[in-house]
């Protein structure tokens, strides 16, 4: 922690436990990004910032808020990226972020827009279980986000972790 910041925390609420809350990204332009992940997903923009070395985003999951994952993308100004000078690959071929959907005509419906805008990498496809019936996207910055029909990691963790939960 910088000297400079102060020991007094800034927010009120917390977790009660370790919680998985985030993925971040590094992005070139962070209105293309918000704009793809809102046309392509479910996300939606949570908030934004800007700080001294850029711009940042939160964009997540609205009918999720007890239970927040959000996808953080980052736009450092130039000269300001405190990682330089290394590089920030974007995820893919396998690495990626998914997305499972409840009814198979999603996968095609968001692999014909995504073909149509020409950021279909993938499929759609059948492929053996666990895997499902899938298709990649590749969004602006070249960062590979599968959406999957029939995965199964949904059920698997209500049926493993989330046995006082009432079916939906």
């Amino acid at each position: 922690m910088p000297a400079d910041t102060a020991e007094t925390p800034v927010h009120k609420l917390r977790p009660t436990r370790q919680r998985w809350t985030h993925l971040a990204l590094i992005v070139r332009d962070i209105d293309a990004t918000i704009d793809w992940y809102e046309k392509f997903t479910h996300l939606s923009l949570l908030t934004r910032m800007e700080d001294p070395q850029g711009y940042g985003a939160w964009l997540g999951d609205a009918e999720e808020p007890d239970s927040p994952f959000v996808l953080v993308v980052a736009q450092f100004f130039d000269g300001k990226d405190p990682f330089a000078p290394a590089e920030h690959p974007p995820l893919g071929p396998f690495a990626h972020i998914g997305i499972e959907v409840p009814e198979k005509a999603m996968i095609d419906d968001v692999a014909e827009l995504a073909k149509a805008d020409g950021c279909l990498a993938l499929g759609p496809m059948q492929m053996p279980p666990p895997v499902g019936y899938i298709c990649f996207l590749k969004d602006p910055d070249g960062n590979t986000v599968e959406f999957s029909y029939d995965q199964g990691v949904y059920e698997k963790a209500r049926e493993l972790w989330g046995q006082h939960l009432p079916n939906p």
